[in-house]
């Protein structure tokens, strides 16, 4: 069973603009499944994981593009990088475009090759696992806290209680677990965390000790929708800082996690300067922890942070499917005050609130008021360039319907994102 993907238009927009488009993202989001169902007839198709034809485009690059010409859906493009550069001698001779479909997981690797050979003619698209309004058939948007974009989302978004969110994340995204012979989690998530060990982590130099890592891995998961304190990751794992910031850099990369970054403004005195840290699939996180149902999640220690994450990703996923950067940052100071997501767009910031309650009560907004001073930057300093407007803001919370707080705030259920 097929679940469509939002980001299908992307794909089309991008291969119609570029000659290579190169789909990126985890193992197992569905990268593969996506580029053949898009395929034509005439397109070929090849997979670098097949070692005859790995060895071919490794040893003879120019043979292997006689054999699998264009248009093609090369696979897992990683394993042979040594292709990148008879790419760009083809697409430079033929100047057509959608010749190369690309995929590949381990970004880490793959960029500066990328960046290299085929600047000026790849578009590239990042895949995630499936977000909520896929497995919900619904149509996927990038969030807003527009008035209108609400009024309209909630009357298409499918209603979901407090049990069916946390099964949503307790399952997490990975398209394997939503087919009709779907695997047992526990033993799919097993496997995935083997193969991600085994295959992405031993092939890079910068990780030696795989049982290190995993217990890293652990202790991220641990920290999800958490701020990142480099020397006390470092403490708990037995490994130094500099080595936590290197390990994380290659989780941001395979899109296992997301770093945050604080806003920052020149008349914010007081903001903290740590990366906010986010895993992108629930279930994964949740799998690494040993949390054995979506019961004992939802009443656990963590309920708060796995909603928090789930809800971040979901909004996430709203630009990347569109193939737009999300525009998103948090803010925190050194009074504790938090703001979970500033949305910046178009020189305007929209503060989000996640609350795991449904009636959270209209204080969930006071720490919206931190903002007000990058409004009037007159006041520090002639800092006039640094005026930024403060847009229509949200609490993201378990509220069955969408309500107004006052004239510039929302409560939004977290099943409309």
């Amino acid at each position: 069973m097929y679940i469509p993907r939002a980001i299908e238009e992307t794909i089309r927009s991008v291969s119609k603009t570029f000659p290579v488009l190169l789909l990126t993202g985890p193992r197992q989001v569905g990268k593969t499944t996506l580029l053949q169902k898009m395929a034509e007839e005439k397109r070929g198709y090849v997979t670098l994981d097949d070692p005859d034809a790995r060895y071919l485009a490794k040893s003879d690059p120019s043979l292997f593009l006689q054999r699998y010409v264009p248009p093609v859906t090369i696979d897992e493009i990683q394993y042979a990088p040594e292709l990148l550069s008879y790419i760009k001698i083809s697409v430079d001779k033929s100047h057509s475009k959608g010749d190369f479909w690309l995929t590949g997981s381990q970004m880490f690797h793959m960029m500066k090759g990328v960046s290299e050979s085929l600047a000026g003619r790849i578009g590239i698209i990042d895949l995630l696992a499936l977000s909520n309004s896929e497995i919900n058939r619904k149509k996927s948007e990038p969030f807003s806290t527009d008035t209108q974009w609400l009024l309209s989302r909630v009357k298409i978004a499918q209603k979901m209680d407090l049990h069916e969110i946390y099964r949503r994340i307790f399952r997490g995204g990975m398209p394997a677990l939503y087919v009709d012979d779907a695997p047992e989690r526990d033993r799919f998530f097993a496997s995935y965390v083997q193969s991600y060990l085994e295959r992405d982590i031993r092939d890079l130099t910068q990780v030696a000790d795989e049982m290190t890592f995993y217990n890293f891995l652990t202790i991220v998961a641990a920290r999800t929708a958490r701020p990142v304190v480099y020397e006390e990751i470092a403490k708990e794992v037995g490994i130094s800082a500099p080595t936590v910031k290197q390990w994380l850099s290659i989780l941001v990369s395979s899109r296992i996690i997301a770093l945050v970054q604080p806003y920052h403004n020149n008349v914010l005195k007081r903001v903290v300067k740590m990366p906010l840290l986010h895993f992108l699939d629930t279930g994964l996180a949740a799998y690494l922890l040993k949390w054995s149902s979506p019961e004992t999640l939802e009443t656990g220690a963590m309920s708060g942070q796995f909603f928090e994450s789930w809800v971040f990703s979901e909004l996430f996923k709203s630009y990347l499917n569109l193939g737009l950067q999300p525009p998103v940052y948090y803010y925190r100071d050194k009074d504790q005050k938090e703001i979970d997501i500033l949305l910046l767009r178009d020189g305007t910031l929209y503060p989000i609130e996640i609350k795991k309650a449904a009636s959270p009560g209209a204080d969930a907004v006071k720490n919206f008021g931190v903002l007000q001073p990058v409004t009037k930057p007159e006041r520090f300093e002639s800092q006039e360039q640094q005026r930024i407007t403060v847009g229509q803001g949200a609490v993201i919370c378990m509220a069955n319907d969408l309500l107004p707080i006052d004239k510039k705030n929302w409560f939004v259920p977290a099943w409309m994102i």
